[in-house]
């Protein structure tokens, strides 16, 4: 179909089929590559938000094992001022089962924390990718 200067329009409806065949293959390529893009996006977001939280910990569980370690020596002494013993020991004990109960604890904790976590994966990337194959299904049909 020819415009009134005899030239076609550039996105007219007179196009082949190998043109349409072609132009589809290359925006489902496009679109497949997007996706691929985003949850690669998505993935390595997530990994530096981990990372960044990983040294804060650490750096807090430094800081809180520093505390820890002045804290036991005042638990120990603190015993033995409440039981009037005559030598240090005693209190470094009692202290020592104290702390082993509450590691324990939190151990355990921890642990059922882990179990609960789910590992960093591309949520929105494969919902992104579910919404787009029944787009093209009802397309289909």
């Amino acid at each position: 179909m020819a415009d009134r200067d005899g030239i076609r329009p550039p996105d007219s409806a007179d196009k082949s089929l190998g043109e349409i065949v072609n132009e589809i293959s290359e925006k489902a390529s496009l679109l497949v590559r997007e996706e691929v893009e985003l949850a690669k996006t998505e993935v390595q977001t997530k990994a530096k938000r981990l990372g960044k939280a990983a040294g804060v910990g650490a750096a807090a569980g430094i800081f809180a094992l520093l505390a820890l370690y002045m804290f036991l020596f005042a638990v120990g002494f603190l015993f033995v001022d409440i039981f009037n013993w005559e030598s240090i020991w005693p209190g470094f004990l009692l202290g020592m089962l104290l702390f082993l109960v509450l590691g324990a604890v939190a151990g355990f904790l921890a642990y059922r924390f882990f179990q609960q976590s789910t590992p960093p994966k591309p949520e929105l990337a494969i919902e992104e990718a579910k919404e787009t194959r029944r787009a093209i299904e009802e397309v289909r049909r």
